[in-house]
């Protein structure tokens, strides 16, 4: 497997003192996903959980609704120049039945780090529908574990701390248990690696909890949430317009801005419960 974080050598300035030092960076790295061997994308993203990242991505794009319409998967013999495997490639085998996306001119699976929908043909190319009643769950958030989640989430990031350089995604239950943290390079990666972690546990839809994440809140990260039947999406940061209008469309309780005592609600507002 690759690795997490690098070593390298940095100068050092902090006002006067100028020293040069070992510093520890998050590693980037290609992950292409294939189809039954026939190339279907490539993000950036950080080494690690990448099954996970997988499935994830597969559910959030539609192509496949939980851990069954997945045969198996593997790693390909991708290779660097000293002949070793780089696992940045995986294949995967969908079950009998499970249609192939179509791949062509229409919609470009190429994602980066900085952004999951570059590459995208047009915003109603990524409009997904979700097979998920999101607008009907009926989950509750008191307004105190709201506010918790920021820290918690932070408190979980043993990467960020030794890189400063992460972003992070937590699935939290509404009384504010940890269920699931991921860490990478990526936004839109950290959350599908989330979110693969509950498709291979069959736990899709993921009713009743919140998605929490470390920064802004875009359309992207909007629509994998409604894709996994996640009812509440908060970020540390602000939302896209976008995010607004299809929280809005789908029924999600979007947050943004949620950092020491106070936050937005955008939409939904109904879920969170206030103080007396």
């Amino acid at each position: 497997m690759g690795r997490v974080t690098s070593r390298t050598p940095v100068l050092r300035i902090r006002g006067p003192q100028h020293t040069t030092r070992p510093d520890t960076v998050a590693a980037e790295e290609p992950l292409e996903i294939r189809l039954g061997g026939t190339a279907l994308a490539i993000t950036m993203r950080t080494p690690g959980d990448d099954f996970d990242l997988v499935h994830g991505f597969l559910a959030t794009e539609g192509v496949i609704r939980g851990a069954d319409d997945v045969a198996g998967l593997r790693y390909c013999d991708s290779v660097d120049a000293d002949g070793r495997n780089t696992y940045n490639v995986v294949d995967v085998d969908l079950a009998p039945g499970v249609p192939v996306p179509d791949t062509g001119l229409e919609r470009n699976f190429y994602t980066s780090s900085s952004c999951g929908v570059c590459g995208k043909a047009s915003i109603d190319a990524i409009r997904t529908k979700t097979s998920f009643d999101v607008a009907a769950d009926a989950v509750e958030l008191p307004l105190e574990v709201l506010l918790a989640l920021p820290d918690r989430l932070r408190a979980a990031q043993q990467v960020f701390d030794k890189t400063g350089g992460l972003h992070a995604a937590g699935l939290f239950t509404a009384d504010g248990e940890l269920r699931a943290l991921r860490e990478d390079v990526g936004r839109h990666n950290a959350v599908d690696k989330v979110i693969g972690d509950g498709v291979r546990e069959g736990r899709l839809p993921l009713a009743g909890q919140v998605l929490m994440v470390s920064g802004r809140a875009s359309f992207e990260l909007t629509q994998k949430a409604a894709m996994a039947g996640i009812p509440v999406l908060a970020a540390v940061s602000a939302p896209s317009s976008l995010a607004v209008e299809l929280a809005r469309e789908v029924g999600i309780t979007l947050v943004g801005f949620l950092r020491g005592d106070g936050c937005n609600v955008y939409t939904r507002t109904e879920r969170i419960e206030l103080p007396a």
